[in-house]
Parts: structure tokens; C-alpha cells; sequence
């Protein structure tokens, strides 16, 4: 259905019910129209020139977030609707309704509760249009518009094959359905939309409709208002008028089960079209005189899961690995997208971060990666006041830096530390990052292997360290004491330390100069050159010190 259509979903969904921005009236007046010219320049591309210059969830929840902007601060903009320009001027014979969205299972089986004579079609992906026979002639087809009023599409239709250019009835016949790009065997959790609508949208706006993109774009009807009362006395005359594929994609339900079954298996099998969801009806309504431009009461869509979702970001943050890498972090208003609740993203490295320059306030579009992990897609759009942000400086962060919970430092100190005692070093169980970080917070965490001399009395009483965390601290010393040199090195972040034999000891590791370490298979000079810094390095000789201290064998 058309953008105005797919709109209607939103209204209940988290966009509708999200916190309103903590704003003054001024950034919010900018805000609102910075989107709302935005959305014009989307909207013109879209309807008169044919172009989808964004993906159609994406601009569903843009158009979504700005009703909700303008419920949140009325009068800080007075910007109009940018999409009520593309409303055009023939006035549809029976409005079109558009549809509200079911957020989820329970409202759908609350909606379903109360009804009776329920249906089911899938919700195909096109654009919306009425279509208008006389004597059995097609006289009018006109886009949806604002739902009241709409564009002459009358010359177009008329060229495409799917829509016949005459039926076998003399009444006024008033249809409304779905002109959509056909794709066979199109399986919509593989495929997604494939800007199936943009394309539909181009070639209607299009000066000129080649008979290859005519023969490519089909009808499918999801109601006629005028027609008899039943649906099944409906879709038995939408058959014989030839439109057959209402009655094959419109289906009775017995319950909620089959809504489920039939919305999973629409969303994984093949179909002809693109879909977003489904829609669900029911099959006695009200006399197509009554109908408003608005949703009605006795249909509504519940829409697949999304498959790429808006998020605004709340914050940046830069995570400090223990080898000194920068991430950045998003820190966003959390989102669903699938069965997953996003609230962070990583963007991998700090000079993607500068390539984006993403600011708290930005918009961006998030898609997940393999169905398991959330990736940015793109900056749907950047906020209009530039916020600041504290970035780290990149020269200060290596592999041999910060050895001591420094300032600015706490992070990568933190880092090593946890490598320290995990899997890939000491593996002291029960020890982790929460551990490290209660013990830094007390302050007895001044040098990395401090924990090593803690006693029970030090312990006692800690924030944090209750009886069972100050048993596992103290079974994690005599564990560290058993473990071999290779286990320490390896958890001090020796580099390729699963390739070197430790067992001569620290000593002849730390004499070997570059041309000793590029004997060794595997060893090229890159990292002979840091396995040489690394000993060399002042805080690794006073940790060394310290394991010589502890009795640790070959130290």
C-alpha cells in the first residue's frame, strides 16, 4: 500500500508511544522542521518523480517519529504535512481507509476475540489505487493520495495487462487493491521489499510506460466496496469479473491459530509480490458510503518483523580494549527489530566513527547481520544541533599503555586485567570484570598483580565482595600461583605467545634479540619487533619482579 497507508501502522507502535525528547522549544522547532523538509524531498522524489530514495520501513518510521515530534511540542513548528501535497485532486468515490497496526500476538488475538466472520490476505507491497467501471468500461483509476483525493492514473492502468479495460457487468463497479511489481517466487523473509514499491511508484509517475514495465506490474484487489455484503458472495464476483487472486489470498479463519499459521507461512513461502505483514477482515462491514479516510475498525495489518529499524542515538562512548583499540559505541533509544531489543552498536573502529561523524541526536538505520547481530545500515538522517563529543586521542592508546589505573586509563587497565584472569590466561573462575572493578573502586588496584597479596581482612566489608566473592578471590591466588609461565605471558599479552615455547624461561625470552625471534617458524619481523618491545618494557620488567616475588617457576 501506498506510504500514507503504511504510515497508519505506526501510530500504536513504539514510535506512537516513545518518551517525548528532553528539548527546548527552540531545538525542538528545529528538529521538527529539518525532518519535515526532509520528508518533503522524499515524498517529492517518491510521488513525482518515481524515486524511493529510502527504504519504505525507514520511511514509514521517519514519518512515524514526526507525528510523534509534533504531539510532543504542538507548537514548535507550524511546517505542514509535507505528504498532504501529493493528495491531487479527483476526489475517490469511496475513501480509502488505510489500516492500524497490532504491535504484537495479544493485541491480535484481543482484536480477533471480539469479531466474527474473520479473513485473512496478505498484505502485498505496492502502491494503492481505485479503480472505477461503468457499463462494464474502466472509466477512473486514481491513486490513493490523502485517502479523500487522489492522482488521475487513468491513461496508465489502462496500458497494463493485470487490470482488464472492461468486466462483464453493467452497475458501477468501485474496486480498491494493490498495483505491485511482480517478482515470482519472491520469499519475503529472504527478500524483503526489493523496492518492489519504488518501482511500481517510478512507473506510475513516469512520463512514459514501456510495455516491459507495464506487463511487469500486477493487481491484486482487497476489496470492493460497493459489492455484495458477504465476502464470500464478494470474492466469488471479484473472481468472475477476473480478478481471481482476491479469492486465492483471501482466506477464512477459525482462530487465532491460523491467522499465525497463515502469516508465517506467507512471510516464508513464495508469493508473487511483495509483503509486509498481513491484513486481517472482517468479511460483514459497513456500506462503502460510511467509509473515512482513516482507519476503520473492522480491518487491520499485523506486519512482519522489521528488517531494518530507525534509532536515534542517545550517545557515543568509546570502549578501551586492553590492546589499546578504540570502539565506538552508539548508545541508542532501544528498538525491536526481529525478536532482538537493540540499545548499543558497535561501529568497529574509531576512523569509521570519524568517517560517519554519528552526534547524539542522528538517526541512523540499524539491520542485523545474519539474523543475530546488529549492524549500522546507514545515518537515515543528522540532527540539525551538532552535539559535542569527548573522542579519546588514539596516540595515547597502544598495546603497551596504561599498566596503571592512570587517568584515562581505567578502561584499558580494566581490559587487561580480564584478559588476565580468563580463558585465554590464567582462567581463575568466578573472576571477571565486576571483580576488577570492585577491587579498583576500593583502591587496591594499584598495580596490576596488587590482587595477588590480598588478605582475607582486606576483603572484608568491601562494596561488593561478600563472603562468596572473597572465597573465589582467595582460591584464584593459589590457582595463579600453580599456573605455568606460558599461562601468565599469555594473560599478560605476550604477542604470539601459542606459537613460542615459554620453558626456557623469562630470562632467555627477554635476551633474544630480533634476529633470534625471526629463527623461530612463524615469526616475521612485525611482531619480532614487539615481542622485543615488550620485554623491554619498563612495566612488564616490574611485573616480572613481582611474579619472581610470588615464587612463580621460571620468573
Amino acid at each position: 500500500m501506498q506510504r500514507l497507508i503504511a504510515l497508519s501502522l505506526y501510530l500504536f507502535s513504539h514510535c506512537a508511544l516513545a518518551a517525548c525528547p528532553d528539548w527546548t522549544a527552540d531545538q525542538a522547532a528545529r528538529e521538527i522542521t529539518h525532518l519535515s523538509q526532509l520528508l518533503g524531498q522524499w515524498d517529492e522524489a517518491y510521488h513525482v518523480h518515481g524515486q524511493s530514495l529510502v527504504d519504505d520501513e525507514v520511511y514509514d518510521q521517519s514519518r512515524a517519529r514526526l507525528q510523534q515530534w509534533r504531539r510532543c511540542f504542538t507548537t514548535a513548528s507550524a511546517e505542514p504535512d509535507p505528504l498532504q501535497g501529493a493528495a491531487g485532486t479527483h476526489p475517490h468515490p469511496v475513501a480509502q481507509t488505510g489500516l492500524s497496526k497490532l504491535p504484537d500476538e495479544q493485541a491480535v488475538r484481543h482484536w480477533m476475540a471480539r469479531r466474527d466472520d474473520l479473513w485473512i490476505q496478505p498484505k502485498v507491497d505496492g502502491v494503492a489505487v481505485t479503480l472505477v467501471y461503468r457499463d462494464g468500461i474502466l472509466q477512473q483509476a486514481i491513486s490513493r493520495g490523502d485517502g479523500r483525493r487522489g492522482q488521475d492514473w487513468s491513461a496508465r492502468v489502462r496500458q497494463l495487462p493485470a487490470v482488464p479495460r472492461q468486466v462483464n457487468s453493467s452497475a458501477e463497479i468501485v474496486l480498491q487493491g494493490e498495483l505491485y511489481w511482480r517478482q515470482p517466487a519472491h520469499v519475503q523473509a529472504r527478500d524483503g521489499g526489493s523496492g518492489a514499491r519504488g518501482r511500481v511508484a517510478g512507473a506510475m509517475a513516469s512520463h512514459r510506460l514501456t510495455a516491459a514495465e507495464a506487463a511487469s506490474i500486477g493487481l491484486f484487489v482487497w476489496d470492493w466496496p460497493n459489492g455484495p455484503s458477504r465476502m464470500n458472495a464478494r470474492l466469488d464476483g471479484l473472481a468472475a469479473l477476473g480478478f481471481d487472486d482476491s479469492r486465492r489470498y483471501t482466506l477464512s479463519l477459525a482462530g487465532f491459530a491460523e491467522a499465525r499459521h497463515w502469516r508465517e507461512h506467507w512471510y516464508r513461502q513464495a508469493l508473487p509480490f511483495a509483503s509486509d505483514g498481513v491484513v486481517l477482515r472482517q468479511g460483514s462491514r459497513p456500506a462503502g458510503v460510511r467509509w473515512q479516510a482513516e482507519p476503520p475498525h473492522w480491518a487491520v495489518a499485523w506486519k512482519y518483523p522489521l528488517r531494518t529499524a530507525l534509532a536515534e542515538v542517545r550517545r557515543v562512548d568509546f570502549r578501551i580494549g586492553r590492546s589499546g583499540r578504540i570502539t565506538p559505541l552508539l548508545e541508542l533509544e532501544p528498538v525491536q527489530l526481529d525478536d532482538r531489543r537493540i540499545s548499543r552498536l558497535s561501529l568497529g573502529s574509531l576512523s569509521r566513527w570519524e568517517a560517519l561523524d554519528i552526534r547524539p541526536g542522528d538517526q541512523v538505520t540499524i539491520v542485523l547481520a545474519g539474523q543475530v547481530i546488529a549492524q549500522l545500515q546507514s545515518v537515515a538522517w543528522r540532527s540539525p544541533v551538532r552535539a559535542s563529543v569527548d573522542t579519546p586521542d588514539p596516540s595515547r592508546y597502544h598495546t603497551l599503555s596504561c599498566w596503571r589505573p592512570e587517568p584515562g586509563c581505567r578502561q584499558q587497565y580494566l581490559a587487561r586485567l580480564t584478559w588476565l584472569g580468563g580463558k585465554k590466561g590464567l582462567r581463575l573462575p568466578g573472576i571477571g570484570s565486576g571483580t576488577w572493578a570492585a577491587l579498583l573502586d576500593a583502591g587496591l588496584l594499584g598495580e596490576p598483580l596488587a590482587w595477588l597479596q590480598l588478605e582475607h581482612e582486606q576483603l572484608a566489608g568491601l562494596p561488593g565482595f561478600g563472603k562468596a566473592r572473597t572465597e573465589r578471590l582467595l582460591k584464584a591466588q593459589r590457582l595463579a600461583h600453580r599456573r605455568s609461565l606460558g599461562a601468565w605471558l599469555a594473560g599478560l599479552g605476550m604477542p604470539a605467545v601459542r606459537h613460542i615455547d615459554t620453558t626456557p624461561g623469562w630470562e632467555a625470552l627477554a635476551s633474544r634479540g630480533e634476529a633470534a625471534w625471526l629463527a623461530l617458524p612463524g615469526i616475521e619481523r612485525a611482531t619480532a619487533r614487539r615481542l622485543q618491545a615488550f620485554f623491554s618494557d619498563p612495566h612488564i620488567a616490574a611485573i616480572r619482579r613481582t611474579l619472581q616475588s610470588a615464587g612463580i617457576p621460571g620468573a
